[in-house]
C-alpha cells in the first residue's frame, strides 16, 4: 500500500501552505509516476505556483519556475554556449528547463518559437543545442499554468504541444470553508514549511508500471478514443498518444489508490482529464456553447464498461 501512502503524505504536507486542492496533488501525483506533463489551468491567485513548488519541495527534486513572456527566446529555456575567457573555451550554461520539476508560468504568453523549444524536452526528455544534445534530470514533471480568461497578448498552444500533455487540472475557487481556513492560517502565521515526505520516486515510478491492464480494459480505453474520432461535434478526436496517457495515467492512479491492477473507475477518472484538452470542437457546436469536457463524459456515458 506504499501508493497509498505516499500521497497521503503528501497531502498532509503539502496542506501545510496550501489548503483545499487534493484532488490536484492526486492527480500531479499520477503524472509524476507515469512520466507525464501537466497544464494547470486556473484564474490568478489560486495557488497554482504555491502548488507546483510545494509538490517539488514534498518529493525531495528540485524545482525551477520559467516566467514565460513574449520576448522569451528558445535559449532562456533551454541554455545556450558561452564563451569562457579565463579557459578561453566555450562550454554549455544550462538554462532552468533542467530540473525535476519545471514550472512554465503562463505558457501561452510565450511565442509559438518559444513554446517549441519544450516539445523535445517534453517528449525526448533532453534539449538539442547547436546539433550536441543534453539529457535532462530523471524524473522529470514539466507543470505549465495556463490563465483560463486571459485573451490578450496570448498565443494559442500549438495542438502538438496540447497532445504532449498527459492531463489537465483546473483549479477552482476554493469552498468557503476551506477559504475562511487558508485565510486563518495565514493570519495566524501557523507554520507553512513544507519538508520532504522521504520517498523512492524511482522505487514508486517501477511499481507503478508492474500494475495490471487486462486486455477488456485496453479495449475500453480505445473505444473510448475512437468514438471521439467518430463523433459530428468533433473535428480533431484524441490521438494514439492520447490513447496510451490515459492508459499509463489510469495505471498510476490504482498504484496510489492502492490496487495492483486497473478497473474502469479508474479509466473514467482520468479520461477526463487526458482528453478534453486533446480534442478540437467544430466551429459551430463551439459558437453554441457545447465544451470538450461534456463531449467526453458523454462518451463516457455511452461507451460499454467492460465487467
Amino acid at each position: 500500500m506504499e501508493g497509498i501512502e505516499f500521497v497521503e503524505r503528501l497531502k498532509k504536507e503539502i496542506g501545510k501552505a496550501v489548503v483545499g486542492y487534493e484532488e490536484v496533488i492526486e492527480l500531479l501525483a499520477v503524472a509524476l509516476l507515469s512520466e507525464g506533463h501537466v497544464i494547470l489551468e486556473g484564474v490568478p491567485g489560486v495557488a497554482k505556483t504555491t502548488v507546483a513548488k510545494s509538490f517539488a519541495k514534498a518529493t525531495g527534486l528540485s524545482f525551477s519556475r520559467i516566467q514565460l513572456t513574449p520576448d522569451l527566446m528558445p535559449a532562456d529555456i533551454t541554455g545556450s554556449i558561452v564563451y569562457d575567457q579565463r579557459n578561453s573555451s566555450f562550454y554549455f550554461r544550462k538554462g532552468p528547463i533542467f530540473a525535476n520539476v519545471v514550472l512554465a508560468d503562463e505558457i501561452n504568453r510565450a511565442m509559438p518559437k518559444t513554446q517549441s523549444a519544450l516539445l523535445e524536452a517534453m517528449q525526448e526528455r533532453q534539449v538539442t543545442v547547436e546539433g550536441k544534445s543534453y539529457p535532462l534530470p530523471d524524473p522529470f514533471l514539466l507543470i505549465a499554468t495556463m490563465n483560463p480568461v486571459e485573451f490578450e497578448s496570448v498565443y494559442r498552444l500549438p495542438e502538438a504541444q496540447k497532445d504532449r500533455f498527459m492531463l489537465r487540472i483546473k483549479m477552482e475557487y476554493l469552498e468557503r470553508d476551506k477559504e475562511l481556513l487558508f485565510m486563518k492560517k495565514k493570519i495566524s502565521g501557523e507554520n507553512s514549511e513544507v519538508n520532504e515526505i522521504g520517498f523512492d520516486i524511482q522505487r514508486l515510478k517501477k511499481a507503478a508500471k508492474s500494475v495490471r491492464v487486462d486486455e477488456k480494459i485496453l479495449e475500453y480505453v480505445h473505444s473510448i478514443c475512437s468514438k471521439t474520432r467518430t463523433d459530428r461535434r468533433i473535428l480533431l478526436g484524441a490521438s494514439p498518444r492520447a490513447m496510451e496517457q490515459t492508459i499509463f495515467a489510469s495505471r498510476s492512479l490504482a498504484f496510489i489508490r492502492g490496487r495492483g491492477y486497473v478497473i474502469p473507475d479508474d479509466v473514467k477518472y482520468i479520461a477526463l482529464h487526458s482528453l478534453p484538452h486533446k480534442i478540437i470542437l467544430k466551429a459551430e457546436f463551439e459558437l453554441e456553447g457545447i465544451k470538450a469536457e461534456d463531449v467526453v463524459k458523454e462518451i463516457l456515458e455511452e461507451t460499454e464498461v467492460p465487467k
